[in-house]
């Protein structure tokens, strides 16, 4: 990878100062660490920095997030330069993330490399008129759907230059995108349907059936967020074994 370094200083600005609400967030990140470790919080706000900043770390972000954290300003920088996820230099309104790893690759990635050189020039070129810019990335975790890319928050998958220029279409003209597979496919199931356990007879008993007949879950429908994993009833505590006898009168013990 090649070295990681702060974005000119012509663009920088000469202050970053957290929102009152970004700050109470920080606060309450780092409140959920132990005395001494509040250091711990520095990934997640910086990332709400870079978000506060419009998709890119100015230096002095990274200033701000090591004062309110109070670590050296090289420690927050050393961390902001390592993990890619942190933009060093201003970006599009829309960031686009072009996977290039074998997979993608194999499955027409360069057509897509094209169209963004040619939609947006070369990468972290921002357009004039600031609303695309693009680079390409490592696997980002989506091969069976190969190939794709991430645009800010939203993964597009399945991708032709064709599809690819109207999603760009799309998001230039102010509308929504639809995330997810861009061909007749559910999620990451396979193309064309199910292959497998297609015998409805295997979900009549339990009322299996009631369960088949009803719609396949979409992308909209599984990115909303399910309960807490850690919301669970209190547990109720059992007596002992052989506290009570059978008829419920305590037991005698020798």
């Amino acid at each position: 990878m090649a070295p990681r370094r702060l974005a000119d200083k012509a663009v920088q600005p000469k202050e970053f100062v957290f929102t009152a609400e970004n700050l109470a967030w920080a606060r309450a990140q780092i409140a959920k660490y132990p005395e001494g470790r509040q250091t711990s919080a520095v990934i997640p706000i910086l990332w709400r920095a870079q978000e506060q900043t419009g998709g890119w770390v100015p230096e002095a972000a990274i200033r701000a997030v090591a004062d309110l954290l109070g670590m050296a300003h090289i420690r927050v920088l050393e961390i902001a330069t390592f993990y890619t996820m942190f933009n060093l230099a201003p970006v599009g309104r829309w960031h686009v993330q072009l996977c290039g790893t074998t997979p993608c690759e194999l499955r027409g990635a360069d057509a897509l490399r094209k169209v963004c050189r040619e939609r947006i020039g070369e990468q972290l070129h921002v357009t004039a008129d600031s609303k695309f810019s693009w680079i390409e990335v490592e696997c980002l975790g989506a091969c069976v759907n190969a190939p794709m890319v991430q645009i800010n928050y939203d993964f597009y998958e399945d991708l032709t230059a064709d599809s690819l220029n109207h999603i760009l279409d799309e998001l230039a003209a102010g509308r929504v995108a639809k995330p997810g597979p861009q061909i007749d496919r559910q999620l990451s199931a396979p193309v064309g349907g199910p292959t497998t356990l297609t015998d409805p007879a295997l979900y009549r008993s339990n009322g299996g059936a009631a369960r088949a007949a009803q719609p396949a879950v979409q992308d909209e429908a599984a990115k909303r967020p399910g309960e807490a994993a850690n919301v669970r009833e209190a547990a109720v505590p059992q007596p002992p074994v052989g506290d009570k006898s059978q008829d419920g009168k305590p037991s005698r013990r020798e």
